[in-house]
């Protein structure tokens, strides 16, 4: 059973940064899709961003130009470096690595909240 363990969220002014990290108890980062998802109260989780096995990413319209989606396949850890943080951008992240006929795995969560 794949465990994904994410950190490194909190709090932030608007206009800061923060980098969240997503560590995997197997070693899936470099074979798998993984992505980073959010849902804010009252709304719908969504998805932030995504890399494929192959490099390849995609982001949400209202984070492109802002977020970076990462990963160190010997750390088997995946991040997403976010900028020019905005209030609308406070939610629950979420990690999510999937694989066509694989199970999907999902981390716990980690609180990011932008506020002055």
């Amino acid at each position: 059973q794949v465990q994904l363990v994410e950190s490194g969220g909190g709090l932030v002014q608007p206009g800061g940064s923060l980098r969240l990290s997503c560590a995997s108890s197997g070693t899936i980062v470099s074979i798998y899709t993984m992505g980073w998802y959010r849902q804010a109260p009252g709304k719908e989780r969504e998805l932030v961003a995504s890399l494929t096995s192959g490099g390849s990413t995609n982001y949400a319209d209202s984070v492109k130009g802002r977020f970076t989606i990462s990963r160190d396949n010997a750390k088997n850890t995946v991040y997403l470096q976010m900028g020019s943080l905005n209030p609308e951008d406070t939610a629950v992240y979420y990690c999510n690595a999937r694989r066509s006929l694989f199970p999907t795995y999902w981390g716990q969560g980690t609180q990011v909240t932008v506020s002055s």
